[in-house]
């Protein structure tokens, strides 16, 4: 106990071992859904689900653990919703890209992502973009996967004179949309784990109907990840059309993880009287390393999770918490089978409750004033309608950039935003 006292200076911050595994508990309940949800999405561009759910664990657990020991702050990582589903549905599925190439994107992008943060250009870059588009981005993403968590649950289906309709009211349809009623109540009610427990519920039920069946064994050693460990095809990834992506993968990780770190750290109190964040390039450079790793292992951009917050909620002020939260991780490998009999329409309703999430904060955007306005409703709509974030990140900057010069305001913008600018129009071409 002295030695953890002196190791993440419990006694400074006015908290026991004790509080700090109670966080750190919270914090996994509360994103566990990821273990079951990136595999299900991932696995749908034909790399390994089983790999993949060993390899969404390994991820989780290196990176949290940066969090606790070079961070030194009771943050977890994990791979970033939205960001898996642009890897698989917009990347992949969408613009036909290998998924190999599609991981030396990320690569790439997790790279970049180091250089900028060791230089310490990613917090200028961060606060050179306007709120009104840092929010629109979030939005839109939630607008994005809210989409595919419809789409898997079969909720709503293609149609080929409206595009989108109604689909068939089936007993699995059914069974997803009281899981997600059950995951809403359990969320307003503030009970911890309940995206979780949401999931768990409708594999259950889906057992007992006889949809899914149970394997010989729920135990089993870790599932080898050599079916996706080292396969990232960087070369292949080095192409001028894969611009966007790249920036798009990038852009987004940069300001989810800076508005986490910020979230996180004014609960828990531990913002500076000038308001910075204690640790925060040593935060930021975990969390730029982690998306390297995670391309290496296998897996798309790792980032800071917001989950974290529930965890600082119930007491956890330091690393500690995020140690016991990897520490429950690696438990979690030894329990693969249950990865595997999860169906895609159990984790459609955690979809939609993440979506309900990132885009509860659009309130904040100014949609009084046209030059705001419009660049941000631009990247919230055309991200869904266009089943790409990227192209909706290059619709918002893009907008904003030529009504703020046609608006009188064109000095008034930071170059970062003509650079941002151009890079769009570029993406917007090859596109």
């Amino acid at each position: 106990m002295n030695f953890l006292n002196k190791a993440f200076k419990l006694d400074q911050h006015n908290t026991t071992v004790s509080k700090e595994f109670i966080g750190g508990l919270t914090t996994f309940l509360t994103m566990a859904y990821i273990i079951f949800v990136n595999p299900d999405i991932l696995s749908q561009t034909g790399m390994d689900k089983e790999a993949l759910f060993t390899v969404t664990l390994l991820a989780s657990i290196v990176g949290t653990l940066l969090a606790a020991f070079w961070g030194k702050m009771p943050f977890a990582m994990a791979p970033g919703m939205g960001l898996n589903a642009f890897f698989t549905y917009t990347i992949v599925m969408g613009a036909g890209v290998p998924w190999e190439t599609a991981l030396g994107i990320v690569f790439i992008s997790g790279v970049a992502f180091v250089v900028l943060t060791f230089l310490g250009v990613r917090e200028k870059i961060a606060n050179a973009i306007p709120l009104s588009l840092r929010i629109s981005v979030t939005a839109g993403i939630g607008l994005f996967i809210t989409f595919i968590g419809m789409k898997n649950m079969g909720l709503i289906v293609d149609h080929p004179a409206t595009l989108v309709t109604l689909g068939k009211f089936t007993p699995q349809l059914i069974l997803a949309m009281i899981g997600f009623i059950i995951t809403a109540y359990l969320e307003y009610k503030k009970v911890t784990g309940g995206i979780l427990i949401g999931i768990l519920f409708i594999t259950l039920s889906s057992i007992l109907m006889g949809y899914v069946s149970l394997p010989s064994s729920l135990i089993s050693t870790p599932p080898s990840i050599e079916p996706v460990f080292m396969k990232l095809d960087i070369m292949g990834a080095l192409k001028f059309a894969f611009i966007g992506p790249i920036f798009s993968f990038m852009f987004v990780d940069l300001f989810d993880s800076l508005s986490t770190i910020i979230a996180c750290s004014n609960q828990a109190g531990l913002t500076k009287k000038d308001g910075t964040v204690p640790n925060l390039e040593k935060i930021l450079e975990a969390d730029a390393a982690t998306t390297v790793v995670g391309a290496v292992l296998g897996t798309s951009t790792t980032t800071i999770f917001i989950e974290s917050a529930s965890g600082i909620a119930s007491g956890a002020r330091t690393g500690l918490a995020s140690v016991f939260t990897a520490l429950l991780m690696g438990g979690c490998l030894f329990f693969s089978p249950l990865a595997t009999i999860v169906p895609s329409y159990a984790t459609a309703p955690a979809l939609l409750m993440v979506g309900v999430y990132m885009f509860s904060n659009i309130k904040q955007i100014k949609f009084d004033n046209m030059l705001t306005s419009v660049p941000s409703f631009l990247t919230i709509i055309m991200m869904p309608l266009t089943y790409s974030i990227s192209m909706g990140i290059t619709f918002g900057f893009l907008s904003y950039v030529i009504l703020n010069i046609l608006g009188g305001k064109a000095k008034e913008l930071p170059i970062t935003m003509y650079v941002i600018g151009f890079f769009s129009l570029i993406n917007l071409i090859v596109g």
